[in-house]
């Protein structure tokens, strides 16, 4: 097996474009001092404000031209009627996302029953976020799907982290480790990252896949340069 090299990669991160505190160079700016590799800016999205991307953007080409880090235009599907999660993240990409998160039905917040369900089974929806109240039978339909799930690192979302890995574990679906970052004390190093990966109960090799072997797996698949 090739050596990995411990580098972090976070595909779930806000801007003041959304609920965030900071703007996209202050964000690859800490995130770059911190190791970080990779990152992706994934600002809430609805119907509304999907103009927002083409913004983060501009910020995003300037950004990668001139730094020694690598962002992605993203974006979170947050809390939308499950019927147009598939058309979002279709109107989405069209804004020049390039990878589409969806905000899973989580412990602390009052998701829609059944956007877990409907964002598995859509052909645009590259993760799920911190999907605390996935079923097993969701789990096989993200693995069928190729659809990663989200072991969080923010407070009240990381209370399933051990549901979620259980059954990804045991199902053998893919798993990503996030932040979901709203403010700069969000940011953490590969080491934290990882001690969250076996805090859920993963072992050191799934541990890794997660904070490595994954998100470069989904960045191939989506043709993301990296």
């Amino acid at each position: 097996m090739a050596k990995r090299i411990n580098k972090r990669i976070d595909f779930h991160i806000h801007s003041l474009f959304s609920d965030g505190e900071l703007l996209p160079s202050e964000i690859a700016r800490r995130a770059e001092v911190l190791g970080h590799e990779t990152i992706a800016i994934t600002d809430h999205v609805d119907s509304s404000n999907l103009d927002t991307i083409p913004k983060v953007i501009k910020a995003i080409e300037d950004i990668n031209n001139n730094w020694d880090i690598n962002v992605i235009a993203g974006a979170e599907i947050t809390h939308a009627p499950v019927e147009i999660i598939d058309k979002l993240g279709k109107e989405a990409r069209n804004q020049g996302a390039e990878l589409i998160i969806v905000h899973g039905e989580t412990l602390v917040e009052p998701v829609a029953k059944g956007t877990n369900l409907a964002s598995v089974n859509s052909s645009e929806v590259d993760i799920l976020a911190h999907p605390g109240l996935i079923t097993p039978e969701e789990v096989e339909i993200a693995k069928e799907n190729n659809i990663t799930l989200e072991l969080s690192g923010r407070k009240g979302h990381s209370l399933a982290n051990g549901h979620v890995a259980k059954l990804a574990t045991e199902i053998n679906a893919d798993l990503i480790i996030n932040t979901d970052t709203h403010s700069p004390d969000d940011l953490i190093t590969f080491e934290k990252a990882k001690k969250i990966g076996l805090g859920a109960g993963l072992n050191e090799e799934d541990t890794l896949k997660a904070l490595i072997d994954n998100p470069k797996k989904i960045m191939k698949k989506s043709n993301i340069k990296f």
